[in-house]
């Protein structure tokens, strides 16, 4: 456990505030990206019914975006809650291995109901602000088994970004992000469990304690500058240890990753080992699969036989089969007939999955996969990297690629290549959202 005391989250909220200071070209790049894809990730869920129940019940607007407010109509919560729960409603949303979380949804959704009103560079400052904040939170305020992070720290750099959005000084951000502190929740792993999709809004909870902490702060609520080693102490009966803040200047969200499937991060990697070996052996034809993988992957992913599509999505055994059935990871197979195929349950029956001892004490995430075939053949693939890692880095085509598919069904490939264009290239005065009408995005 480590703790970041107040003076070096405040030298930090300074540095990262500091209007005269440009953002650095490949952190606005980045920036530019997590929107992007978080918006086409909440854009594919806002087709499933209950994310569509959630905006025609908060009055907000069919439009292409999935989840912008009515004008003069929907509440500021409910636009936060949409952007939210439908970017990690199919498990395809962004990540940070650091933080073991996702630092930018909630900070995106924090900042949603006045995204009309910023141009892409105050959305991208904010954002940044926000996530820098949330994945140093996520190194530090380590969940407690049962937990899950959702809920919890992604609050505090919703805190930082709303209050730079209402432009807050440094004071005032860090009054924001301790306000928030004082009042963090607790949320449970249990949904996953129970295939329930309540776990869907706790990032949307996330966001609106984000939003109401920089409102309070905005209004000159106090709070203690020590909130967060307070937290520790209570919460988890520990004062830490101080963080190493030598590395102010670095920025997490260069270490953040977007994912290529619509599952868990640790899913990934048999996933793929799975699609590596799929030409050299015919589903009809496999007799047994192994899986190797580290323990976290088993700990967090170890599912079987799930009955919804959350269960799926935190299964390593389901993520192995879907792969090798249908060479694809998608939304798409979270929806029956493909959720319910049989030939696709028999494959996941067959997964035995280990621990693999040679990855533990390098904590590293990777995956061994062995199918066995009729006719007494064996296949085998290591995979040690995916998409979105640092040695496999994703190109501006290919996260296009997947903005286009993931807006099939809201938006036509030329309306969702366009958006994508401007959120990617615009210039940073610009808006966030043309002024560009689509009439048939629905």
């Amino acid at each position: 456990m480590v703790r970041l005391p107040d003076s070096a989250l405040r030298e930090l909220i300074e540095r990262r505030g500091d209007a005269a200071r440009a953002l650095p070209a490949e952190v606005e790049t980045r920036a530019r990206w997590l929107v992007l894809d978080t918006l086409g990730c909440a854009i594919a869920a806002s087709r499933s019914p209950q994310v569509q129940a959630w905006l025609h019940g908060h009055r907000l607007r069919a439009d292409p975006y999935g989840t912008a407010i009515d004008p003069g109509h929907g509440p500021a919560a409910g636009a936060a809650m949409a952007l939210a729960m439908g970017a990690c409603w199919d498990e395809a949303c962004e990540g940070h291995a650091g933080a073991h979380g996702r630092p930018g949804v909630a900070v995106l959704a924090a900042l949603w109901p006045q995204v009309s009103e910023l141009t892409l560079d105050q959305l991208c400052r904010a954002l940044v602000m926000g996530y820098e904040v949330g994945a140093r939170m996520g190194a530090v305020l380590r969940i407690a088994p049962g937990m899950h992070v959702d809920g919890n720290w992604p609050s505090l750099g919703a805190a930082a970004a709303a209050a730079y959005a209402l432009g807050l000084d440094s004071q005032g951000i860090l009054t924001a992000v301790n306000i928030a502190a004082c009042q963090l929740p607790t949320s449970l792993y249990r949904p996953i469990t129970t295939g329930d999709s309540a776990r869907n809004t706790y990032l949307g909870h996330a966001a609106m304690l984000g939003q109401m902490a920089a409102d309070a702060a905005a209004a000159g609520i106090s709070a203690p500058h020590d909130a967060i080693d307070e937290y520790l102490r209570v919460a988890y009966g520990t004062t830490g240890s101080p963080a190493d803040m030598s590395a102010v200047d670095i920025f997490e969200i260069l270490s953040g990753y977007v994912k290529e499937y619509a599952a868990v991060r640790h899913v990934h990697y048999g996933a793929r080992a799975a699609l590596e070996l799929r030409g050299r052996a015919p589903a009809e034809s496999i007799r047994g699969i192994e899986l190797w993988t580290y323990e976290e992957a088993l700990t967090y992913c170890g599912i079987r036989a799930p009955a919804t599509p959350l269960q799926a999505q935190f299964s390593l055994s389901f993520g192995v089969a879907a792969m090798l059935r249908w060479g694809r990871l998608d939304p798409d197979v979270y929806v029956s007939p493909l959720f319910t195929d049989p030939l696709m349950r028999a494959l996941e029956r067959k997964v035995v999955i280990h621990v693999g001892p040679e990855w533990a004490p390098q904590h590293v995430r990777a995956a061994r996969l062995r199918l066995e075939l009729a006719g007494g053949d064996a296949v085998e693939h290591v995979i040690t990297a995916v998409r979105g890692d640092a040695s496999l880095p994703w190109t501006e085509s290919e996260l296009t690629a997947k903005f286009v598919r993931y807006c099939a069904g809201s938006l036509s490939a030329e309306q969702a290549a366009a958006l994508a264009r401007h959120i990617l290239h615009a210039p940073p005065q610009a808006a966030v959202f043309p002024n560009v009408v689509f009439p048939n995005a629905r």
